[in-house]
């Protein structure tokens, strides 16, 4: 299996100043706006969003100060995303640690993630990177238009497959399309190369998000079913084709399970067995294979070289990460 550290090498120098550069892109005069982000920074992911654009960029181009600025702005807008979900979810974990709304309060998360958007609206703004700025700001966008049609449409808890591909375009692929497109449009690329990039970007995303439904199929550390979806009643992938593959009086069992038992774990256990012995994985991956295979496609059309072959093995870790 492929390790992001491995991945990483041929830009292990870029993303090492980027972290410096981030850092210094969220600094404030107030002392607890300071300690906040610091608190922020030091609870860092995996930095794939970052590996995107730098990859991306190098494939089209040269990495220069415009793809930092591009990584710095897409980390900075998703940041103040993240902080903000804690608040409407009312989270207090986020990766294993408390979330800023946990140790700090709602007013003070919501103001953090307001500051948040401001230093990349800035940070655009003050370089002329109006370009990369309404790459990011059509992601927000449909981050939250996603957002919002998931929530009108988990009401019923009947939606179709076409609902859900555009849930996850919106959500989940719409920022690593973002990624890509920054990356290419911090080169002197054409916008026919930008729009090829991003397209590359929102095929990876999709993968990436029925990876992430298929996880929670699966059985936790001490070998109990998961159903975290289930039990927040979200309607994904391998439930949909389940449910599409069944009769009328089943297909309402089993949505009555989710919608008014969510919360007993045989229940959800039952939920689960139900999907994997009606295909609904099998199904789940065979389709998260198929956006892989047309984002290497896409992928294919530029030369070969270590940025495409970084992009190749990030495509290639979406789907077989374990978790």
């Amino acid at each position: 299996m492929l390790k992001l550290n491995d991945i990483q090498k041929p830009i292990a120098n870029e993303l090492a100043a980027f972290e410096h550069k981030f850092k210094a892109s969220m600094q404030s005069s107030v002392p607890l706006l300071d300690r906040i982000t610091h608190y922020i920074v030091k609870r860092k992911g995996k930095q794939m969003r970052p590996m995107f654009v730098f990859f991306s960029a190098g494939l089209c181009g040269s990495i220069n100060e415009s793809t930092f600025r591009g990584a710095s702005l897409v980390e900075l807008l998703h940041t103040a995303s993240l902080v903000h979900d804690d608040v409407v979810d009312n989270a207090n974990e986020r990766r294993g640690f408390f979330s800023v709304n946990a140790l700090w309060k709602n007013k003070v998360a919501v103001l953090v993630g307001d500051f948040l958007l401001s230093k990349g609206l800035l940070l655009s703004v003050d370089n002329n990177d109006f370009h990369l700025l309404k790459i990011v700001s059509e992601a927000v966008e449909q981050m939250s238009e996603g957002e919002l049609l998931q929530i009108e449409k988990a009401r019923k808890l009947d939606i179709e497959e076409s609902v859900y591909f555009e849930v996850i375009r919106q959500k989940t692929a719409s920022l690593i399309a973002s990624c890509c497109a920054c990356g290419a449009a911090s080169t002197d690329v054409d916008e026919e190369t930008v729009k090829k990039m991003h397209a590359f970007g929102e095929k990876v995303g999709i993968a990436f998000q029925i990876k992430d439904d298929l996880f929670d199929f699966g059985l936790d550390d001490v070998g109990k079913p998961l159903g975290n979806d289930i039990k927040e009643k979200k309607m994904t992938l391998p439930l949909i084709y389940a449910l599409s593959q069944t009769d009328k009086s089943e297909k309402r069992r089993i949505i009555n399970l989710v919608k008014n038992h969510n919360e007993d774990n045989k229940k959800v256990a039952e939920v689960i067995a139900f999907v994997r012995s009606s295909g609904g994985l099998d199904y789940a991956t065979e389709k998260m294979f198929q956006y892989q295979q047309e984002a290497f496609e896409i992928l294919n059309s530029f030369p070969e070289g270590i940025y495409r072959t970084g992009l190749e093995q990030l495509v290639r870790y979406t789907t077989e990460r374990k978790k």
